[in-house]
């Protein structure tokens, strides 16, 4: 025994190097063939080398994908699976291309290509779609459509608060329970300890049935902060829903001075064939949470041979187990194919690469790219590192401004006065690659004008940022930002 301890004394450092080097080609190798950027393969590679033992650790807890293998371990699908075959939609797209009031215009064909290819589901005319601005208008059209329901709820949500709104939700589908309206309730599971008290006790209390997505526990070990079920939906009798990006609790309120921090937000009612897509997607995450399945109602769909009136509409949906980021390449189809005007307005802007591209060459080519993000985010650190990004796009004509409080949730993008996208999708990487995120796509000129008006109109009081302003600032500030860029991918 004293003779191995004498021997392994002896060659530590051999030993210790012959183990680095192991190691290190090991991990070097792993993000050789991993990586799909090769910056971050550079990266990654420089790091397991340059710092033993220590960088290897680093990559095994920060470097390694994960995300997808586990998505797919919790059984999750996607309602469609990308394919290059043709889509048929239940009516002949270029019915809308003749500039009619819900026309889809000819130079946004290649947006419509680009989701048929990844999303597999088809366009659905015979939409109503209408924009509810803050709690104040979404809440009550909300609680009425629950007051009303006859057959079936589902709601779906990231944050659901335990204050006088999320109760006044609970009572709301509690009183349709005992109707005995089928009442289902999906939670995130780490977006319903926004509470300190969560409210699942009140909701199962009333005899809701509560799933929870992706639930937090210590044994056996599950404690992802990502792969959260960010999405926002709530449909009644299929008859009527309301999607985007509001969740349930007071601090949507905007205009209530008993809160505190109020977030500004949009969110959306919407009728017609666009809803049984959206239940889809709502039975197969409950199918991945649940044992026991729901499969939602068939709607009646539109009579063969007639031209749906109204706007029509796709669902989106994103989540990391796809192999494709669906929304963002939609996004960036999007852009794209802009021929006048972009407006985008987001709480969290990290991007990736290519969207910035496509929002550099739009620029580029003449089109108006107005961009609004909050003067003030509630996550200061997203913040920092969002600005280090922002003067490649000032040097190439995107107008960037920055809205006064209360702080803006609001995702939208339209484009043209014609196509938008509504949802809950955040333009950052988290929502864009870690998340399971809802987007809807409408092609509808009313609603574009509508979002529009209101884009405007934020624009009117917002501060445009100049490209002067971000290079006075002092050297701490554009380190501290430059650092948090750095760890954007994890933000």
């Amino acid at each position: 025994m004293n003779t191995l301890l004498t021997w392994l004394f002896d060659h530590a450092t051999h030993i210790g190097l012959t183990l680095w080097m192991a190691i290190g080609i090991a991990t070097a190798a792993h993000a050789l063939l991993t990586r799909r950027d090769p910056r971050a393969a550079w990266g990654w590679i420089a790091v397991c080398w340059l710092f033993p033992f220590a960088g290897p650790l680093l990559y095994f807890l920060f470097g390694i994908d994960r995300i997808r293998t586990r998505a797919r371990r919790m059984g999750l699908k996607t309602v469609g699976s990308p394919s290059p075959a043709p889509i048929e939609h239940p009516f002949d797209v270029r019915r809308f291309a003749d500039g009619g009031s819900h026309a889809i215009p000819l130079w946004l064909e290649q947006v419509v290509r680009t989701a048929d290819t990844l999303s597999k589901l088809p366009l659905l005319g015979g939409n109503q779609v209408r924009a509810l601005f803050d709690g104040e208008q979404a809440y009550p059209a909300m609680l009425a459509a629950i007051h009303a329901a006859r057959e079936w709820i589902i709601l779906d949500t990231y944050i659901f608060d335990n204050d006088f709104v999320g109760r006044a939700f609970v009572t709301a589908l509690g009183d349709a329970r005992q109707r005995g309206v089928d009442v289902r309730v999906m939670l995130d599971g780490v977006g319903r300890h926004y509470s300190l008290f969560p409210i699942t006790r009140r909701l199962r209390k009333r005899g809701i049935d509560v799933a929870i997505f992706n639930p937090l526990r210590l044994l056996p070990p599950a404690l992802h902060i990502n792969l959260r079920n960010h999405r926002k939906l709530l449909i009644v009798d299929g008859r009527i829903g309301f999607t985007g990006g509001m969740n349930i609790g007071a601090r949507h309120l905007t205009q209530n001075p008993q809160v505190r921090a109020p977030a500004s937000d949009v969110h959306f009612e919407l009728r017609g064939t666009i809803l049984e897509q959206l239940a889809a997607a709502f039975a197969e995450d409950w199918r991945a949470c649940c044992p026991r399945p729901w499969q939602p109602p068939v709607l009646a769909a539109t009579p063969p041979g007639e031209a749906p009136m109204g706007a029509v509409c796709r669902a989106l949906i994103g989540g990391p187990n796809q192999d494709h980021d669906r929304i963002a390449r939609v996004l960036q189809a999007a852009i794209s194919a802009a021929s006048r005007e972009v407006m985008v307005m987001t709480p969290y802007f990290l991007p990736p690469a290519e969207m910035l591209a496509e929002l550099q060459a739009a620029a580029l080519r003449g089109v108006r790219v107005d961009i609004i993000l909050p003067a003030r985010n509630n996550l200061p650190f997203v913040h920092w590192a969002s600005r280090h990004a922002l003067e490649d796009l000032l040097h190439y004509g995107v107008h960037i401004h920055e809205q006064p409080p209360p702080f803006s949730h609001s995702k939208l993008l339209v484009v043209d006065g014609v196509y938008c996208q509504i949802g809950s999708t955040n333009l950052d990487p988290r929502s864009l690659k870690l998340n399971f995120e809802l987007n809807v796509e409408v092609y509808d000129r009313a609603l574009a004008q509508t979002l529009a008006a209101h884009f405007n109109q934020v624009l009117s009081r917002a501060r445009e940022i100049s490209i002067a302003e971000l290079q006075t600032r002092s050297l701490p500030t554009r380190l501290r930002d430059a650092l948090f860029w750095l760890f954007s991918p994890y933000l």
